[in-house]
């Protein structure tokens, strides 16, 4: 039995090991949303696209993909980051031809063609986190074009579209190839509360599965604390209630803290709760007042990533509560998880501690020492 019970654990924390050593640079090389900004008058329609390029560029299928190092095309990926902005633009127009295929507008019953009128590319940065470009394209509209619909190759992954520059004007979050309902150009496209929240939901669980990854560690090290429900929930309740003040307050604009600074703090919090796992196997008095103190930089984390998508004006509420919904449901997925792959098969044996508790503790501890190193020095 003991030997069984040896190649039980030694199974679950090899497989522990695997997946969180297979997240050290997904934060480098996660996929997020492209978004397009798109305004129509004197019978043309103007699109800015800010979009991960070199993603493009290398043709990556970004459908369903949580980060770049999943893809084969994940070198040339790389390579694309340091290239200077004039040389990542010439392999832009090498390429172009195939990425203007994807792009698909109608209006008035007709295909409208999308010329690309202006690129701007960031200087070469930190090549270990992806840098934003921006593409304008223009397109004549049909004579009385009074709506159009816009739709993207799926392969091109998500994007949020936004419609400026009318009263109520459309905003869509499009993934895997979806298209956009038929938008008036002269504005009126107002979602109902219902669409706005159903729509904020999965940006928000997106954002904790699968592309959180700090988050994921930082829940995960709540949960190997101890085997008993209710320390858990004492710590998740802190947690939740302190992002949620933070994101309310970053995405109203009244609380802006420089990611340069939030992000070796989140690194930071992993390492903390994780160490702590490791010298106690019980809730002490103040680790939730510390959880709450770190969900506040989680928080500001979660509103940076809205601030990037944006929130519709007129629902602005319904968006953020909804978004915040999508998060709590991602971290209850996790732990959810979490529980069935260890918690429910090993936590009532006497060596669940010692052998998967603290050896899993140790290796978040470890991921979250080096993103904060990464971080700060790097």
């Amino acid at each position: 039995m003991f030997f069984m019970g040896g190649k039980l654990t030694l199974a679950a924390i090899l497989s522990t090991l695997l997946l969180f050593t297979s997240t050290l640079n997904v934060l480098a090389h996660e996929v997020s949303p492209s978004i397009g900004d798109f305004t129509t008058g004197d019978g043309k329609i103007t699109l800015e696209i800010r979009l991960n390029l070199e993603a493009f560029v290398a043709g990556i299928d970004l459908d369903g993909v949580a980060n770049t190092n999943e893809t084969e095309q994940s070198g040339d990926y790389d390579s694309l980051r340091a290239l200077e902005p004039a040389a990542l633009e010439n392999r832009l127009k090498d390429v172009w031809p195939n990425i203007r295929n994807g792009l698909h507008l109608r209006a008035g019953g007709a295909d409208v063609p999308l010329d690309l009128v202006g690129i701007r590319i960031d200087e070469v940065g930190d090549v270990e986190f992806p840098r934003t470009s921006f593409l304008t394209l223009t397109g004549e509209l049909p004579a009385d074009t009074t709506t159009i619909r816009f739709n993207w190759n799926k392969k091109f992954g998500t994007i949020v579209l936004r419609q400026n520059g009318v009263d109520e004007g459309y905003t869509g979050y499009l993934s895997s190839g979806q298209s956009s309902p038929d938008i008036p150009v002269s504005g009126g496209a107002k979602q109902t509360r219902w669409q706005v929240f159903s729509q904020y939901i999965p940006i928000g669980f997106e954002h904790i599965l699968p592309l959180g990854v700090d988050h994921i560690l930082f829940v995960l090290g709540l949960f190997f604390l101890s085997i008993h429900l209710r320390p858990l929930l004492w710590q998740i309740s802190a947690f939740t209630l302190a992002h949620t003040v933070t994101l309310a307050l970053g995405a109203m604009g009244w609380v802006t803290v420089p990611s340069s600074i939030v992000e070796p703090l989140i690194a930071a919090s992993i390492t903390y709760v994780a160490i702590e796992n490791v010298f106690t196997s019980g809730l002490s008095k103040w680790r939730p007042l510390v959880i709450f103190g770190f969900g506040l930089l989680h928080g500001l984390g979660f509103a940076s990533v809205l601030g990037e998508i944006g929130l519709p004006e007129d629902e602005f509420f319904t968006a953020l509560i909804s978004f915040n919904v999508g998060v709590e449901l991602g971290q209850l997925t996790v732990i959810s998880l979490a529980f069935l792959t260890v918690g429910v098969w090993f936590r009532n044996k006497p060596w669940y501690r010692s052998r998967i508790s603290i050896p899993a503790s140790l290796i978040i501890a470890a991921i979250g020492a080096f993103w904060f190193f990464e971080r700060v020095f790097l």
